[in-house]
């Protein structure tokens, strides 16, 4: 086929760093707050910024506790597992990476003795009917590493006596989060705000918050782990005071991208671009013979992490090795032609392609997109079928 004429005006789709909000430059970190402490009066000013522009653009309740942690989603799901995790039961729910990795670290690290878990191979869901929410729960609300989502939070309890614990690093600002079914959400700056990375969100219920003063682990935490302070909670951390020192030029960058969300309307608005991004490679998939969704069940396809997989019987009569190197060789005539960068599917994930649909992605981007890519699979193709002439 001939090449495409047309190609995306910003050709960014990794999965994380993600693309910057639309019209970014570094003019937009000028105000940022340098060589002064995160802990002088303007410096926890533009911490608490960051967390009082979260709490209104995605509504969340008065009375949870949000914090800044440093570790990027990583950093503040671990803090919440350490602090919170053997009170009672734990099921856990893993279906591709690092919800398996939540797995690995509760058996292996905190050891836990009393654990369901409910696995599912990359494409599929975990069984969510098996779920007791009366025990605590961990869960990924959208994998980024599988394109595969919760299809809601209809399986959790309002009346259960567990904490759902959630880490929703690609899920918020483009779903909305039932926040009365989650006791813990964690997410990080550089996914759907397209912000700079190594810092993370927390955010506690008040039944988490009182779970964690009354709750003392049978192990020892880290200094970086600690919220508690004589009978309570370190308040302060809940206030912008965080527990160690972040990059006040990532936390302006921060500020940035939230600003840009208000501008354009809020959440409600990031929610629709990145279902207008969805929405264009899922009209593409139906016609395209070659491609199709990694997600077995059409309902819990990912808005953001958009994982694809091929279906070409050529492809799939390929060893996993050489589909890896054929997925490698589309992305690297993607990115000669600056068409799109690091759309490659995750390195553990089968070969593929995952695209990011964040609300910083424009949506006419992704649609310039996919004509490139039916470009470079009949590219890489035609030129496997020469070599094997």
């Amino acid at each position: 086929m001939s090449k495409p004429s047309v190609k995306p005006k910003t050709p960014f789709f990794s999965s994380g760093p993600c693309s910057k909000r639309p019209g970014w430059s570094v003019e937009a970190l000028e105000d940022a707050l340098l060589s002064r402490s995160h802990r002088s009066g303007p410096g926890k000013k533009k911490l608490k910024e960051v967390i009082d522009r979260h709490r209104a653009i995605l509504g969340i309740p008065d009375d949870y506790r949000i914090m800044i942690t440093a570790a990027s989603d990583t950093g503040a799901f671990e803090m919440a597992m350490w602090n919170l995790l053997g009170a009672r039961g734990v099921d856990v729910l893993a279906w591709e990476s690092f919800s398996s990795d939540w797995l690995k670290d509760i058996k292996s690290q905190l050891k836990l003795s009393d654990v369901n878990y409910y696995e599912a191979a990359y494409g599929d869901i975990a069984d969510l009917s098996k779920v007791d929410t009366d025990r605590d729960v961990v869960f990924a609300w959208n994998g980024t590493t599988s394109g595969v989502r919760v299809p809601n939070g209809d399986w959790i309890k309002d009346d259960r006596e567990g904490l759902t614990m959630a880490d929703a690093t690609s899920a918020v600002f483009a779903y909305d989060m039932p926040w009365e079914k989650l006791d813990v959400v964690t997410w990080s700056w550089q996914k759907v705000l397209g912000s700079e990375a190594a810092h993370g969100m927390l955010v506690l219920s008040p039944r988490a918050a009182q779970r964690m003063i009354e709750y003392t682990p049978s192990w020892p935490l880290p200094k970086f782990f600690r919220l508690k302070k004589g009978d309570g909670l370190i308040e302060g951390a809940f206030a912008g005071e965080t527990l160690n020192t972040p990059s006040m030029l990532a936390v302006e960058d921060c500020i940035d991208a939230l600003k840009w969300v208000e501008s354009i309307g809020g959440l409600k608005e990031t929610i629709k671009r990145s279902e207008q991004s969805y929405k264009a490679v899922a009209e593409w998939v139906a016609k395209t013979d070659w491609i199709d969704f990694l997600p077995s069940d059409p309902a819990t396809n990912s808005y953001t992490s958009i994982c694809l997989k091929i279906v070409d019987p050529a492809f799939e009569a390929l060893e996993e090795a050489d589909r890896q190197a054929f997925v490698k060789s589309m992305c690297k005539l993607l990115e000669a032609e600056d068409a799109a960068y690091d759309v490659a599917a995750y390195r553990a994930a089968p070969a593929g392609l995952r695209l990011w649909g964040g609300a910083t992605v424009d949506p006419k981007d992704m649609e310039a997109l996919l004509p490139w890519l039916d470009w470079a699979f009949a590219e890489v193709k035609a030129e496997q079928q020469k070599a094997a002439a």
